[in-house]
């Protein structure tokens, strides 16, 4: 508690970083009121029946990504997900279109173009999903729940379809803005830290929720809670040890004299991360399992319908085995878009550092790929166990809500962002010579590969 203490002093006498977490917290208490400021026309009295949908399912996971925004029909309710569907798509033309790969060689030049086409195809992407989401609205509301804005007309107008598009475009576009300015002027990673506060401003609720169904007669008691707590605190361990764990390839560095003095003769280690994918995977695994519902909303047979309610029940099993499969494959495409075994041993080459045992240049790409196929396979595996560890929990008769925390998308984010935040303040700490937030000093994030 006193070393605690005594951290928060540090923090505090660090201006920087002082300024940096109050910019922060500003920001997102700025994105915490847009969530409950609902689309104007809309009677935040009567949305109870939507609230009820939002509890569970595919709907239920775009509400908590949102922060509750979708089922408070707030003008964030499509929250931060089409940028990132747009980052998704941006980083797939990547691997496939010549112009993509030149930007991303171009250095920062290339790197705001790439930012710039980003942000256009969010605005099309939202513009797209928003009118099915006010097509929802107008269908789970009573009619007396939506203004027209025209006392002659009985139904919702042209004009409230319009104003609320441009409003629901405008509410993603400004909280895209508010995660840009975290990263440049708070504590980074603005878009997870978004995404990481909504995640845990359901969580109060979902705990009091389940805690109180335990409570009942036939809710199985304080122990049953106690041991779905205990579950919990041993999945968040694990995921832990899939964000921070590595495997460390011996690097020795040859001896060279430059004039009187010697360089090189060292030995030291590079960490290949089991999880180099971070939580992207599930992200695009999570994108691609949109489209059957988005599918349910268009398709007019039965045998299409069918096919997308399979796909779309969230405990059914061709649900979870097709999700696992798929963050299996985007895990080992991910990871060899991120981590370029040729690369790095040319840098190697290039530093006079060879891997003991094995020839430099191709032998050594080939070395460092044959061990990063070997721990992602396994690295792979937990990642999509993890993934659908909320549908196993709630066969097990956790409640839909509390389920969600159990894994998925929003543990590894909150692990990964949590982790990602403290390091950025330790680095901060241990510039200036303060102690950091561990005895070890060496607080371990997802880097570059886990962050949005």
């Amino acid at each position: 508690m006193k070393r605690f203490i005594q951290t928060i002093k540090n923090i505090y006498k660090i201006d920087e970083l002082r300024r940096r977490i109050g910019y922060t917290l500003g920001l997102i208490l700025i994105y915490r009121f847009g969530s409950y400021v609902t689309i104007p026309g809309v009677d935040p009295q009567q949305l109870m029946a939507l609230k009820s949908q939002a509890n569970g399912g595919l709907l239920g996971l775009l509400n908590m990504f949102s922060g509750g925004a979708f089922s408070n029909a707030s003008i964030f309710a499509l929250g931060i997900m089409p940028y990132i569907s747009a980052s998704i798509v941006i980083q797939l033309l990547g691997m496939a279109i010549p112009y993509f790969q030149k930007l991303q060689k171009e250095g920062e030049s290339g790197r705001k173009k790439i930012n710039q086409i980003t942000r256009y195809l969010t605005v099309v992407i939202t513009a797209m999903q928003a009118p099915g989401y006010i097509a929802n609205l107008i269908s789970q509301l009573p009619a007396s729940a939506i203004t027209p804005f025209d006392p002659n007309v009985t139904s919702p107008s042209v004009f409230f379809w319009i104003t609320s598009v441009i409003v629901l475009v405008s509410g993603t576009m400004f909280v895209m803005w508010l995660g840009e300015k975290i990263t440049d002027k708070g504590l980074g990673n603005g878009i997870s830290l978004i995404i990481m506060v909504g995640i845990m401003a359901r969580l109060p609720f979902a705990l009091f929720s389940e805690f109180i169904a335990r409570m009942e007669q036939k809710g199985g008691g304080l122990v049953l809670f106690i041991v779905e707590i205990a579950v919990l605190v041993m999945v968040v361990l694990l995921c832990i040890l899939l964000v921070q764990g590595t495997r460390k390839i011996p690097v020795q560095y040859a001896k060279r004299v430059v004039g009187n003095k010697q360089y090189g003769g060292v030995r030291q280690y590079i960490p290949l991360k089991v999880n180099a994918a971070g939580v992207m995977p599930i992200i695009f695994a999570q994108a691609i399992m949109f489209l059957p519902l988005t599918i349910a909303g268009f398709a007019s047979s039965e045998s299409l319908q069918g096919f997308a309610a399979a796909f779309t029940d969230i405990n059914g099993f061709w649900y979870n085995f097709t999700y696992a499969l798929l963050i299996v494959v985007f895990t080992y495409f991910y990871t060899a878009i991120t981590v370029n075994p040729n690369q790095m041993a040319e840098d190697m080459k290039k530093n006079n550092g060879f891997i003991p045992g094995v020839k430099p240049g191709k032998k050594t790409a080939d070395f460092i790929d044959s061990v990063m196929s070997k721990i992602t396979f396994p690295g792979s595996l937990f990642l999509a166990l993890v993934a659908i560890m909320p549908a196993l929990v709630r066969m097990a008769g956790v409640s839909s809500q509390f389920a969600q925390f159990y894994g998925g998308t929003s543990l590894l984010i909150l692990v990964g962002v949590v982790l990602d935040t403290l390091q950025q303040i330790e680095s901060h700490l241990l510039m200036r010579h303060y102690e950091g937030l561990t005895k070890s000093g060496r607080i371990k994030g997802r880097n570059a590969a886990g962050a949005f």
